[in-house]
Order: structure tokens, then sequence, then C-alpha cells
């Protein structure tokens, strides 16, 4: 076949890179963002990080009246009374040196006065782990210095839970010979390992652990010794939960289960979690729901917003001069002119979604999730004349602050399920429903998926005991076995 030439003509669309970055910055989560901004300010001297925080309604305001955002504010120079630091006059700068020197000399001289009562910086304590527990405990041990080695060992071998679950004829293949450690060794070393606080700690399984715990509390502790024949031989019953079992083997009544159940479910399951340094992750809300006059608002929330700036000295100086010298610096003004105007524009966008989706949702705010409202991304795409994917954007790693809670957006978007009436019920309704249903039921006689199903569907809401299990499930409730009570 011979090689051709031909003109085709067809429209595509070209992102440019303005576009890209206002893509990529939407998509970003709030702490995401910042970082990406702390990153972007190392980088580029024009830009800079401001003290003030201005309020949604200062955003939107900047946008819908036109005017650049934050740059050409901040670009101006005051005529009065904002000179640069350049600008002043020799006698101003002379007299700021010696207001200066004479500020620190009085300090210095206080420093010297007060020499006993000097404020030291204080730093926060670190909490202490697991293995410095144990060891602080083996240190003041009285037992040989080999064996100490040896316990060290296991309790380094120890997981987060403060369980070996480590196989000690393993743990003696990988040892080096010279060592001269064998299988005796780390049996009595576990053992000295188990005595030592938090009880429970060097378990090798839940059953061990339990059991530790309850040879630990003193002999005279009611129901002590049911509760150890309970844990050591018939753990698996209790966590079925099949209590006329339970009570043939221990030839009690109800109340008398009930108090070892009592018993047992106060012990601790993991004795090395009190030591955790997990730090805790805490969610900065973009947009805070609000009542006003009877209606439920949206507002962005100051806080989640930076507080970009265009630095005034460089701007200045590119103002007065214009060569090759500051062809960088300029490029980089721009740089920093995209960047503020696209992160406005992100939480601009936000608020439009967040408004559009409280707007529709005004009964779930008055009454919670059993009053939820059936919505789809595609419908807020439409109401704004934005692109779905754009609302999916918008909708991942945003949250919102209510009386009710922290949501992330797309809590309030899902599936529906259909009404005899003909109508819709929203999927996060019937799970409030449904959990609503199981936290009312009666102990001795839970409800069943078929028996939920039942009475749903006698509220007009159709839905299969499939669907019931499912959405049960998904909110980590056990199943109806699991819920019985004595």
């Amino acid at each position: 076949m011979k090689p051709t030439l031909q003109l085709k003509t067809s429209q595509h669309l070209t992102l440019t890179p303005q576009l890209q970055e206002s893509i990529r910055l939407l998509q970003l989560s709030t702490v995401e963002l910042n970082q990406e901004i702390e990153r972007l300010v190392q980088e580029n001297p024009l830009l800079e990080l401001g003290d003030s925080v201005s309020s949604g309604a200062e955003y939107l305001g900047t946008l819908e009246a036109g005017v650049e955002p934050l740059s050409v504010d901040l670009m101006e120079i005051p005529e009065e009374g904002g000179k640069l630091l350049s600008e002043e006059s020799p006698d101003a700068q002379k007299a700021a040196g010696e207001a200066d020197w004479l500020a620190d000399d009085s300090a210095s001289r206080g420093m010297r006065d007060d020499d006993d009562e000097r404020d030291y910086p204080q730093h926060a304590a670190e909490p202490q782990s697991l293995r410095e527990h144990l060891n602080s405990q083996l240190s003041i041990s009285q037992i040989p210095e080999r064996d100490r080695k040896i316990v060290g060992l296991l309790i380094d071998s120890l997981d987060d839970d403060g369980y070996l679950v480590q196989d000690l004829e393993e743990l003696v293949d990988l040892l080096p010979p010279e060592l001269e450690i064998d299988i005796d060794d780390l049996h009595i070393a576990r053992e000295l390992l188990q005595h030592l606080d938090p009880p429970g700690v060097g378990a090798r399984d839940l059953r061990e652990c339990l059991v530790m715990q309850l040879q630990a509390l003193p002999e005279d502790t009611p129901y002590r010794e049911q509760a150890l024949l309970l844990v050591g031989n018939h753990l698996e019953s209790l966590a079925s939960k099949d209590f006329c079992a339970i009570k043939k083997l221990l030839h009690c009544d109800d109340n008398c289960l009930r108090s070892i159940q009592s018993l047992i479910t106060r012990l601790n399951p993991r004795p090395g979690m009190a030591f955790s340094s997990a730090v805790a992750r805490y969610i900065i809300p973009d947009v805070i729901v609000t009542k006003v006059g009877g209606v439920w608002v949206a507002n962005l929330n100051p806080e989640a917003m930076p507080r970009l700036k265009i630095n005034r000295l460089y701007a200045d100086i590119l103002k007065r001069y214009s060569d090759d010298s500051t062809r960088r610096l300029a490029g980089q003004l721009n740089e920093a002119k995209w960047l503020i105007k696209n992160v406005l524009q992100r939480f601009s966008t936000i608020l439009k979604v967040s408004a559009a989706v409280v707007e529709r949702q005004q009964q779930f705010f008055e009454h919670g999730p059993v009053a939820m409202r059936p919505m789809v991304l595609r419908e807020i795409a439409q109401t704004l004349d934005l692109h779905e994917s754009t609302i999916s954007r918008v909708t991942t790693q945003k949250f919102m602050r209510t009386p009710r809670g922290i949501f992330e957006l797309k809590y309030f978007f899902g599936s529906h399920v259909a009404t005899d009436t003909g109508g819709v019920c929203s999927a996060t309704a019937i799970r409030a429903l449904i959990k609503q249903l199981i936290s009312a039921e009666e102990g001795k006689k839970p409800l069943s998926d078929s028996q939920i199903s039942e009475i749903l569907g006698q509220q007009g809401i159709m839905v299969a005991r499939r669907t019931v299990a499912k959405y049960r499930e998904s909110m980590h409730i056990p199943p109806v076995n699991l819920r019985k009570s004595v």
C-alpha cells in the first residue's frame, strides 16, 4: 500500500498549563494543598504567607467583582504611611536602630537581674513506648544479666499489641550460634516477660492473654474461677454467644453468666495499645454549615484558606525596573499570580458545590440521616453547569462541618431504593433506619435481616434481605447470632 499524505480537520481540547494546575489543586485535600503551598512559597520568592485570615464572603466578593485576586491589591504600594524599608529616611532608620538597641539592652539587663527566674523553653514529654516501659522494669529486676538480655531480645520481638507472635524455635534458628542460646533459655525468658506489667504482655494468642490477666486478679475476685474455665476451654462458645451451652458447662443461671461475661469484657485484649504512639490525625473542614434565618447555609472555613500574597519588595522592584536581569522574577511573579488565582477558584468551586448540596439536603440538617434525600453527581453538575468529573474532584477529601458532625462531601451522594409509592429513598436513610431498628431491638431476641426487611417493607421501602445484610455489614454491625445478649 502506497503511503500518502492527507489533511484532516478535527477538533480537540488542549489543556493549558494553567488549567492543568487548576485541576490538580482542585483534587488535593486541604492538608495536601497546604503542603504544596509551603513548597511553592519556599521555591518562589514572590510568594509569601500573610498573617490575616480572609472570610469566605471576601473570597467570593473578590471573584464576583472581577478583581484580580490578591495579587493586584498586594502589589499596590501605599502612598502614605506604608513606605518600604528602603524608602525610609536615614534619620528614621537611625532612630529605629537606636530603639532596637535600647530594647535589647534593657532585655539583657532584665535577664541578668532575674537570673534565677529565666524562662526556659518547655518541651512536651514524649509518651513512653511499650518497649521502654518493659525495659525499665527489666533494669531494676533481680534476674541474672544473661537472662535479662534474652528477655530484652523477646521484648524487641513483640508487636504493637504486646503479643509474642514469633515462634521461639524459629527465633533460635535466627540467633548466632556463638550466643549459646537454646530453646529452654527462650522459654524461661518468656515466663519472665509474662510476669511484667501490663498483665497479658508476651502472650501468644488472645486466649493466653485473657488467662494471664485473670490470673493476675486477686483470688477473692467474684467469678474469677468460672471466668478462667470459660476463657481457657470454651472461648469459642463465648465468642459465638452460645449461652445455653455455656450455662450447662458452668452450671450457672443467667445472672451468674452475666457477671462472668462482664468480668471478661473488662479485660484488655490488646495490652500494648495503651503505649501506642500513634498520632491523631485531625480533619480541617473546608466548609461550615450554619442556620441563618431558619435556613441552613454553607460558608467557607477561614482557617482552611491559605493566606497567600505577593511579596511587596520584589513586586516594587519589578514595577521600577524591567530589563533582562528581572526577567526571571517576572516569570515567578506570573506563576505566583496564577497560583493565587487557582487557589481562589478552587475555594469558589468548593463553596458553590457545597451550597448546592446544602440547599437540597435541608431536611438532613433538620432531622438527621433518616431524612437524607437521594442525590447523584449529575444533578449538581447540571445545576452548576459543570462536568461530573469536576464535582467528583470537589467532593473527594473535602469535608463539611455541621451541627451533626463532620462529613465528607461524598457522604451526601449515593444510590437509592424504590418505594411502593413510586418514589425513591436514599441508601443513607435506609442505613440510618436499619441502625435505629437494631439499636431499639430486644437483646434476647434481636431482629434478623429478614425481619428488618419486612419492617422496612411495611414502611413502604422495598429492600431485599441481601440488601439489608449488605448495609448492615457496611456499618460493621454483627449478625443476629452475635447481637444476642443474656
